[in-house]
């Protein structure tokens, strides 16, 4: 399966949860488009049709930090810009 270039990927999921945190599905007119607009595309870039499969791919290669604030030794170099 094709998938999105890892800084997209990172960049898709952060705005995602930014934008969930602020309620956005819920927000303005622009809030919602953007909200939509970077579900569409996350499922693009994960080469999936629903939100939660794409949350759950894009999730696995990117998990969490740990409480440390060490990345699990999975996760793949850090990203840098």
């Amino acid at each position: 399966m094709l998938m999105g270039h890892p800084v997209l990927l990172r960049n898709l999921l952060d705005q995602y949860e930014a934008l969930s945190s602020l309620n956005a599905a819920e927000g303005s007119p622009a809030a919602r488009r953007r909200y939509a607009d970077v579900v569409y595309n996350l499922c693009i870039a994960t080469g999936t049709r629903e939100l939660h499969a794409a949350l759950a791919i894009a999730r696995r290669r990117f998990p969490a930090p740990r409480a440390d604030g060490h990345r699990s030794p999975d996760s793949g170099p850090p990203l840098t810009a």
